[in-house]
């Protein structure tokens, strides 16, 4: 039996060690799936319950999995579907392959059926590498770059195959004229800035007193290196959310999350240092970063596209981290006094004294903070986290302490809603050994991570560990963008935007024949945890959570959180006087607190 097209491209993908391919079966790639058949399902198909999350559950994959995720999806409508979970790719740096179906070569520019222009459609999102199979030797080259192309640049690609494409009789390309061989090898390479670079970079370290470091997903491979670099400038560590996981948050002068999301130390950190090192990190808020012309800063990125733009450094390090880190700690001074340190030490303890407090106060029926608070003793040493979009983030962020060999991510520049229950089941492919907790608000839950427990349902028993653990915030409400319009645009809720059908989520858990616990009472938090962490499979932990609890960011004044509560308490009318007060009183409680009451902070 000849080698068909479909099977060649199957074959590329085991040569590169790909061993999942997500996505939805659709007559455009037939072909694709008609090879799969022939070839036992090798790499495994995973079928989602929708293409956007074949390509979100490949970008869990490969952020946890440190390889390249793959996606695949038929013509027309299952290649606009993949779109969103693609841009998340792009935009957190993240390597994913898509094989898109096509509308036959006889048909193209009739206005076929489910003919898109999908060079057009896909030019943005895979701009580092598009293209369309038209002969069979074409095959291997376009795959290939294709797929050195993602880990190079760290970056979607697209191969686009038409239908027709994908059942003709595979021939190599030949030794002649306009044919492109190619390779499969892709040595491993490390980039390193010049020896002038990283002394210039030792100056400015050296001459600072308060020193500051800043780590994203991109110091995430020289953890040894980030904390002797820390503890030599007795510097304090922030980290953007997407570096949650970079270093572990037991130690003392990590500061925790920078931003909105963020911790009080971490600002305060960024506010008082008079020296900046980046290092594998776009955070894009630089209004959290030092004052300009207050501090000297150093950046170390190994894509020179992405240095210099946050803050005006004073030396952009182009490299790997670890690396360059490995070159630049020799050239440092670490005779320096030790008072900004132990500051930033005590700020540290002091905050996780407050966020112990905030946690356990009162709300209705339960505070929001509280179901984050009380996983973070009871997460196994290397479970996975991953956190949806919406006001759960802001609990991960604060609340969960990320270990030595725990992970933790989420859609950290795209911030697309509906990711953690996708991203969770790309992490269970990845790491089938290890427990997933998906942090996952009501609105996530409705538009996503509903139907995607089905996909969890159906692939539990291929998971060596089976523990996939959902926790939904259920308050009914849309809380993010809820307290973003009071805070930011000074007005109430807009409640026909805001609220959600109260769904009972742990109920469908169980219709699926998974483990669904619903928690209305802050006593029995703590148990249904423990319930779901020691399930023998997929699992729905649902809390009811109070609405009004607002997740006020670290740099917020008792003036702005005046005028929040004003804003609330003015476009409410819902709402009885009783009622009005606790929210004022809410939002003064949830305060990081004033300067005159340092001691709370």
């Amino acid at each position: 039996m000849s080698t068909k097209v479909a099977d060649h491209v199957l074959q590329r993908l085991r040569a590169w060690g790909v061993e999942h391919v997500f996505g939805y079966p659709g007559d455009g790639i037939n072909g694709l799936l008609a090879a799969w058949g022939r070839a036992e399902d090798q790499p495994r198909f995973v079928q989602s319950r929708h293409e956007e999350m074949s390509a979100f559950q490949a970008v869990g994959y490969a952020k946890f999995g440190g390889r390249l995720g793959v996606c695949t999806a038929t013509s027309g409508p299952g290649a606009v579907h993949l779109l969103n979970g693609l841009y998340d790719a792009k935009l957190d740096h993240v390597p994913v392959l898509a094989l898109v179906g096509q509308t036959h070569r006889t048909a193209m520019g009739g206005s076929y059926q489910q003919e898109i222009d999908l060079h057009t459609l896909y030019k943005d999102v895979a701009s580092e590498f598009v293209e369309t199979v038209t002969v069979p030797e074409q095959l291997p080259n376009v795959l290939d770059r294709a797929i050195r192309t993602a880990y190079a640049r760290r970056a979607p690609t697209a191969v686009i195959i038409p239908g027709d494409v994908q059942d003709l009789d595979y021939s190599p390309p030949t030794h002649e004229f306009k044919m492109v061989p190619s390779s499969l090898d892709r040595s491993s390479w490390t980039a390193l800035p010049s020896k002038g670079a990283l002394e210039r970079a030792a100056d400015v370290l050296n001459s600072g007193d308060k020193v500051a470091i800043l780590v994203g997903q991109g110091a995430a491979g020289a953890r040894a290196e980030v904390r002797r670099i820390a503890e030599l400038l007795g510097a304090g560590v922030a980290k953007a959310l997407l570096g949650k996981d970079a270093l572990s948050d037991e130690l003392p002068y990590v500061t925790g999350a920078i931003g909105l999301l963020g911790t009080r130390p971490s600002y305060e950190l960024m506010r008082d240092c008079d020296t900046l090192l980046t290092i594998g990190s776009s955070f894009p808020y630089s209004q959290f970063l030092p004052e300009y012309g207050k501090a000297r800063a150093v950046q170390i990125d190994i894509d020179p596209h992405m240095v210099g733009m946050r803050y005006p450094y004073e030396v952009n390090l182009i490299g790997d981290a670890r690396a360059t880190l490995q070159r630049l700690i020799p050239m440092l001074d670490g005779d320096r006094g030790h008072e900004w340190f132990d500051t930033v030490c005590a700020n540290v303890a002091r905050w996780r004294e407050v966020m112990a407090r905030r946690a356990r106060l009162s709300a209705d029926p339960i505070h929001p903070e509280y179901v984050a608070h009380a996983l973070d003793p009871l997460l196994p040493p290397n479970a996975i986290v991953t956190a949806d979009s919406g006001s759960a983030a802001n609990w991960y962020a604060r609340h969960i302490t990320l270990r030595d060999r725990m992970r933790g991510s989420l859609s950290g520049t795209l911030a697309s809603m509906g990711c953690g229950v996708p991203y969770a089941i790309g992490a269970k492919f990845a790491h089938p050994d290890r427990p997933v907790v998906a942090l996952v608000g009501d609105g996530a839950m409705q538009m996503n991570g509903l139907a995607e427990m089905i996909t969890a349902a159906k692939y539990r028993n291929q998971w060596d560990d089976p523990r996939l653990v959902v926790g939904v915030w259920n308050n009914r409400d849309l809380n993010q963008v809820t307290w973003e319009m009071r805070s930011m645009e000074g007005a109430p809720s807009f409640r026909p935007s805001q609220e959600l059908p109260d769904v009972r989520y742990a109920d469908f858990a169980r219709s699926l024949g998974l483990t669904g616990v619903r928690v209305e009472k802050p006593g029995d938090v703590e148990a249904a945890w423990r319930a779901g962490l020691a399930a023998d499979g997929p699992a729905v932990i649902e809390f009811l959570t109070d609405p009004a609890v607002p997740p006020v960011p670290p740099h917020v004044t008792w003036e702005q959180a005046e005028a929040t509560a004003a804003a609330v308490l003015k476009g409410d009318p819902q709402r009885g006087p009783m009622a009005k007060q606790g929210i004022r009183a809410k939002v003064q409680e949830f305060l990081p607190g004033r300067d005159r009451d340092r001691k709370d902070r």
